[in-house]
């Protein structure tokens, strides 16, 4: 999954419910099982037991989503963009978005 990086900004495109057209930046991506985890997106509600370091209680995490279901957000026109991976002359790798901006730090 080279399209998704942590740091990025998305927006959720298909969902049920207030999920659609969300918008929030990747915590964690899952690419052994095609999955991303989006800071406000698919918040659950945990029962935790108590710890040593930590109060017991329901606690809300944000649960993994498909990456198929993500779009980046491209800088330049702030709307999801298709990415893809361009190789420079000197031999890096950069995601453009469609407008020709690249996406994230450039390697």
């Amino acid at each position: 999954m080279r399209r998704l990086r942590v740091g990025d900004e998305v927006m959720v495109i298909r969902g049920e419910g207030r999920e659609r057209r969300q918008r929030g930046k990747v915590l964690r991506v899952i690419p052994s099982k095609g999955q991303v985890v989006v800071e406000g997106v698919n918040t659950v509600k945990r029962h935790m037991r108590q710890g040593p370091q930590r109060a017991g209680g329901i606690v809300e995490i944000d649960a993994p989503i498909d990456a198929s279901k993500v779009m980046l957000i491209d800088p330049q026109t702030d709307k999801p963009t298709r990415v893809r991976v361009q190789v420079r002359e000197d031999g890096t790798k950069v995601r453009v978005a469609k407008s020709g901006a690249v996406i994230g730090k450039q390697e």
